[in-house]
């Protein structure tokens, strides 16, 4: 199926591993070019040279909301256009809430919900002011679905981030600026690794899902590149969860 992202321009943050560097191959694939953003610059440059022409890198603090902001013009004098935006980049550090310092919870929210924001914000002024149609897709969790122990942070900013992407999804749905969220569970990546790594913890945490793996990051990909596909007009506002159906056995 051809998802007409050929020629199209966009920026994907958290991009150099993981679900953002599956999320860059799958849109490139579709013929589209990415701004990618993350702050390992290696990395990125290996993502860049692996799809030559294709990808532009940018090396960014998901904490400061200039910098993050600041992506937008980078894509249009790279690229000269912007079509879409992926807020991948998270971080989720585990602690026990009564020993963890405020601090922690500050630098959570401010990748995982203000740095989505600042992109978010830049973006749509951008699209708004050219009347043009524009796509954002938020990567959310299933820990902002259902909380979880050890990650109050984290799942408050995801939980955050859902509620954020209902609210604008309605605000600017006039603009033709459609807002949406995915939510992966578990998924085989580094964030993943303390389970990978020991046999009794990765049965243990396979048993909670239905189909008895975990995901892989190319499973995300094709579902970013249709919420970014003009294929996909009439969804706004919408959580799609990608967990193996964990969830609905909840």
């Amino acid at each position: 199926m051809d998802l007409r992202l050929a020629g199209k321009v966009f920026i994907v943050t958290g991009a150099s591993q993981g679900l953002g560097a599956a999320c860059v191959r799958s849109i490139v694939a579709e013929g589209g070019k990415v701004l990618a953003a993350a702050r390992s610059e290696k990395n990125l440059e290996s993502l860049a040279a692996e799809l030559p022409g294709s990808v532009a890198v940018a090396k960014c603090d998901m904490r400061d909301r200039v910098a993050v902001a600041g992506l937008v013009d980078i894509a249009l004098s790279t690229f000269g256009r912007l079509d879409g935006i992926v807020n991948n980049a998270g971080i989720a550090p585990a602690g026990n809430f009564e020993n963890q310092s405020l601090d922690v919870f500050d630098e959570v929210l401010a990748v995982n919900l203000l740095a989505p924001a600042a992109l978010a914000q830049r973006a749509g002024s951008h699209w708004i002011a050219l009347k043009q149609p524009g796509s954002i897709v938020n990567v959310a969790s299933t820990s902002g679905l259902k909380g979880k122990p050890i990650l109050v942070a984290y799942s408050s900013s995801k939980g955050a981030m859902m509620r954020f992407t209902e609210a604008l999804a309605a605000e600017w749905a006039r603009h033709e600026i459609r807002v949406n969220t995915i939510a992966p569970g578990a998924f085989d990546t580094a964030a993943q690794s303390a389970v990978t790594a020991d046999a009794k913890t990765l049965d243990s945490r396979l048993k909670k899902i239905p189909l008895r793996r975990m995901g892989t990051p190319e499973e995300l990909g094709p579902l970013v590149c249709y919420l970014l596909s003009p294929l996909s007009s009439f969804v706004t506002g919408a959580c799609f969860v990608i967990d193996g159906g964990e969830v609905a056995k909840l």
